[in-house]
C-alpha cells in the first residue's frame, strides 16, 4: 500500500541519522571523560576535595602537627592507606599522642595515681644566692632555702641534668596512666626552696614523690644511691607515717636503676645497698607523702660524669626510677 510504502522510504533515513547522533554523542562523552580523569565526580566528592587540597608529605621524617618529626613510614608507602569513609579516627599510638600533649594515657593501668617529680635546683638559682641562702624551716631546725647544685668538670650543670631526667620519667610514667607533675620546670627565677617543694608533693597527696639529684663527692666516689627518710618528729616534721612506704619505695627504685643502668650503688655511701637514710634534709622531714631523694652518680668523678653526661644514659636511668616507681605504685 503506498502509504506503508512511503513510511517505510521515510523511516530508514530518519534511523541512520539517530544513530549517527548517538555515535557523535557517545564519542564526544568519551572524550570528555578522559580529559577530566575518569571515575566519579572527583569535584565535587568531599574525599577527592580533601585531598586535592592536602599538603603532600615530603617523605619520611616529616614534622607532623606537634612540630616534632614523624616516624617513618615503611617502605614502599609514602602516605600511609586510606581509612575507609566514615571509620573513626584513632592515634596509632595512644601513648604517644598522649604524653605528646601532656597528659596520661586515659586507659593506662595506672589511671588515678599521682606523682610529683621534683628536679633538683635550678639553673638560675647561681643568680640568686641571697635569696637560696636564706634558712627555712626543715622541721629539726633551719637550713638554706636551696643551693646551686654542683656539676661536672666540663660545667654541665646538676640542675640541668636533673630536669633533663624529670621530663623522661613524666613521659614514661604517663603512658601507664600516672598523673605527674613537677615541684618546678625551669620556669621560676630560683628555687622553689626545699620546704616548698615538699608542700607541693603534699598539696598534690601524691602517691610517690621522687627528688632527683646528681652528687658532688671526690674522684674515685661513684655510683648512684637514693636518700631515705629517717624518724623524724620536731616542729612541722613527723616522718613516721611516710617511713615505710618511703622505703619500699627506694628499694624498687634502687633494684630497677641496677637492672637498667647496670651501674652499681655507691661504693661511699650506703654500705653498699645504694640506700642512705637521712634526717636533714628539708624535703623529706616536712613531706607528708612517701618521698626518696635519688643521687644518680657522681659528678665530680670523670667516669660517672661520662654517664651522666650521655643522652642514651640519662634516659636509662629515667627508665630505672620510672620502673621503680611504677612498681611500687602497684604494690
Amino acid at each position: 500500500m503506498p502509504g506503508r510504502l512511503g513510511g517505510t522510504t521515510l523511516r530508514t533515513p530518519l534511523l541512520v541519522a539517530l544513530a549517527a547522533l548517538l555515535a557523535l554523542s557517545l564519542a564526544g562523552w568519551l572524550l570528555w571523560d578522559a580529559a577530566s580523569g575518569g571515575g566519579a565526580d572527583d569535584a565535587k566528592s568531599p574525599v577527592a576535595a580533601s585531598s586535592a587540597t592536602r599538603p603532600a608529605p615530603s617523605g619520611p621524617g616529616t614534622s607532623g602537627p606537634s612540630g616534632k618529626p614523624s616516624p617513618a613510614l615503611p617502605s614502599p608507602f609514602v602516605t600511609p592507606p586510606s581509612k575507609p569513609t566514615g571509620e573513626a579516627s584513632r592515634p596509632a599510638d595512644e601513648a604517644t599522642a598522649a604524653g605528646a600533649a601532656g597528659r596520661p594515657r586515659a586507659d593506662g593501668p595506672l589511671k588515678g595515681k599521682v606523682v610529683v617529680i621534683d628536679p633538683g635546683h635550678n639553673t638560675r638559682n647561681r643568680d640568686h644566692t641571697a635569696e637560696i641562702n636564706r634558712s627555712v624551716d626543715i622541721g629539726t631546725g633551719r637550713k638554706e632555702c636551696d643551693t646551686t647544685g654542683t656539676s661536672t668538670d666540663d660545667g654541665y650543670a646538676e640542675a640541668t641534668f636533673t630536669l633533663d631526667v624529670a621530663h623522661r620519667i613524666k613521659a614514661m610514667l604517663q603512658e601507664q596512666g600516672v598523673t605527674v607533675s613537677f615541684t618546678h620546670d625551669g620556669d621560676r627565677p630560683y628555687g622553689p626552696c626545699v620546704d616548698e617543694r615538699a608542700a607541693i608533693g603534699n598539696k598534690a597527696k601524691a602517691d610517690a614523690v621522687v627528688s632527683v639529684h646528681a652528687d658532688g663527692s671526690a674522684v674515685g666516689n661513684r655510683g648512684f644511691h637514693v636518700i631515705l627518710p629517717a624518724t623524724v618528729r620536731g616542729g612541722r616534721a613527723d616522718t613516721a607515717p611516710i617511713v615505710g612506704p618511703s622505703k619500699e619505695l627506694g628499694a624498687r627504685i634502687a633494684g630497677n636503676f641496677v637492672r637498667t643502668t647496670g651501674s652499681a650503688p655507691s661504693n661511699y655511701i650506703g654500705g653498699g645497698t645504694g640506700l642512705d637514710t637521712r634526717s636533714d634534709l628539708g624535703g623529706l622531714n616536712l613531706s607528708t607523702q612517701p618521698k626518696v631523694f635519688v643521687e644518680c652518680g657522681n659528678m665530680r668523678d670523670p667516669k660517672d660524669a661520662a654517664l651522666l653526661t650521655d643522652t642514651a644514659w640519662r634516659e636509662k636511668a629515667a627508665r630505672g626510677i620510672a620502673d621503680g616507681i611504677t612498681d611500687f605504685l602497684r604494690g
